[in-house]
């Protein structure tokens, strides 16, 4: 894939945002890695549902009628290899979700996406923290643990475009540019 990348995020409603942000939180308190400590306009928890070099002439009308979502996030994930991980939590795979999922590549078209964000191989999730040492993964979870929020039910309220090149975010659909809590 050329870079740079356009994406499209799925985003949440208010508590849902603020659960996560919580979560990031008390992830920075025990001075671990955590999205609480990236700064920049684009930050907000999301799931990603596509990422390519770019997305034009998009009709993202039929995606309306299909939010908000009820989603749940769940138990911690963790992704990546050699010395450090992406923690995230899992966003469990209803068949609302993997239908909004399916219908936003439709409306997207066809394009070089990258295979993780494709129909059928979607690990869909919201990141707490990246670059986490392995050797503090422990650390990580228990922090989340004792933070104490188990699953987390809420709603999908909105679709944004993330635009790397023009560092430009937009609402494709619903509530995608909701200002950070």
């Amino acid at each position: 894939m050329t870079s740079p990348i356009v994406s499209l995020e799925l985003v949440f409603d208010d508590d849902t945002d603020a659960a996560v942000r919580a979560e990031w939180d008390a992830l920075a308190a025990a001075d671990l890695p955590s999205q609480a400590r990236h700064t920049g306009a684009s930050n907000r928890p999301h799931t990603t549902l596509a990422v390519r070099p770019s997305i034009e002439g998009m009709d993202a009308a039929p995606l309306e009628a299909l939010l908000p979502v009820a989603v749940t996030l769940g138990a911690p994930v963790l992704f990546g290899g050699a010395r450090h991980r992406v923690v995230a939590r899992l966003v469990v795979p209803s068949a609302e979700l993997l239908a909004l999922h399916a219908a936003v590549h439709r409306a997207a078209g066809k394009g070089e996406d990258l295979d993780h964000t494709l129909p059928g191989a979607w690990t869909p999730h919201v990141t707490l923290a990246r670059r986490v040492p392995v050797e503090r993964v422990g650390e990580a979870l228990t922090a989340l643990a004792e933070h104490g929020a188990g699953d987390i039910a809420g709603h999908a309220v909105g679709i944004r475009r993330w635009d790397a090149r023009a560092r430009e975010i937009s609402t494709v659909v619903g509530r995608g540019t909701l200002d950070p809590c």
